[in-house]
């Protein structure tokens, strides 16, 4: 896990994506999701893992960066069918192949799991510890679809959060005020939600299934 974020003077953990949720555009028609910003994005997203501080969040890091590898391959295999997730999921399963399908799968769920995390930690106004709010985000995520081998250990990241203050602190540079944060991480974090709730409700039909 890397163990440096460079925070730029000023600025939240949000300016180091090299791209935001908010910059991933999404079809005014289809609702089609751009393959190539998205990936990026959700990348980019992956490194919050490592401001959580400890190596029990390597198995939920790697498990994000293993689905985007898998998806990313089949985009650069086949690029002109790919500039959409949606485009990329059909062209798949018309192959008889869902590698980078079941791979959007879990990443959304890995995503919704991050967005659920972040979304109780504000409605709960600081009134519970970062640890609550993620036990209860993978509870009902990522947990129905975990064996009784794997939740031991996504279990244990759970209850390795830091407290709720120290995490916060990690997210800004020396000198941005809490607002700016703030600010930040509610745009972010509407964006990730909107275009996690398109690809559930996508990857829920039938067109997705194998």
């Amino acid at each position: 896990m890397a163990s440096t974020i460079l925070i730029p003077p000023g600025g939240t953990w949000f300016d180091t994506h090299r791209k935001s949720f908010i910059d991933v555009p999404i079809d005014s028609g289809d609702q089609g999701i751009a393959t190539t910003e998205f990936l990026e994005a959700a990348e980019a997203t992956t490194t919050l893992f490592d401001l959580l501080g400890s190596v029990a969040f390597t198995p939920v890091k790697n498990d994000m960066l293993g689905n985007i590898k898998k998806i990313r391959e089949r985009q650069l295999d086949s690029p002109e069918q790919c500039s959409t997730l949606q485009s990329l999921v059909k062209s798949e399963l018309a192959t008889k192949k869902h590698t980078a399908t079941e791979g959007l799968l879990w990443l959304t769920r890995g995503l919704d799991f991050t967005a659920q995390a972040l979304r109780a930690d504000i409605a709960c106004s600081g009134s519970q510890e970062l640890s609550a709010s993620f036990r209860s985000a993978y509870k009902s995520t990522l947990a129905p679809h975990h064996s009784f081998m794997v939740k031991p250990i996504f279990s244990a990241a759970m209850s390795a959060t830091p407290y709720r203050k120290d995490f916060y602190a990690k997210m800004v540079a020396g000198g941005t005020d809490s607002k700016k944060l703030d600010d930040a991480k509610t745009v972010w974090l509407e964006a990730l939600e909107q275009r996690v709730q398109i690809l559930k409700t996508f990857m829920a039909s039938k067109e997705a299934k194998w």
